[in-house]
């Protein structure tokens, strides 16, 4: 496994079956900060990976998803996001790839 880097994903999905599907298999990769937006600790391989998945469950043509590459998992990322209001449950598991 490569060093993970921190990615914050984010979606927007038009029809609620596909939306179902990208939000189940977000939770595989990464942790929910909102509803539509994961963040994920990821090797290169994953993030390969899940983006031929959601590639596979969006239609391009109506739904979108960004991808935010904040930096090196164990650098200082966390001094990067700032949150106001309730903060999500911090979640110290690996995310399961499936």
């Amino acid at each position: 496994m490569g060093r993970l880097k921190v990615f914050i994903v984010s979606y927007d999905v038009s029809d609620p079956k596909r939306l179902y599907r990208v939000h189940k298999t977000m939770k595989g990769f990464g942790d929910p900060i909102h509803y539509s937006v994961f963040r994920c600790n990821l090797s290169d391989k994953d993030k390969i990976e899940l983006i031929a998945i959601l590639s596979e469950i969006i239609k391009h043509d109506e739904d979108r998803i960004m991808i935010i590459d904040l930096g090196f998992a164990c650098g200082d990322v966390d001094n990067r996001i700032d949150l106001i209001g309730v903060h999500p449950e911090e979640n110290n598991n690996q995310a399961i790839i499936f």
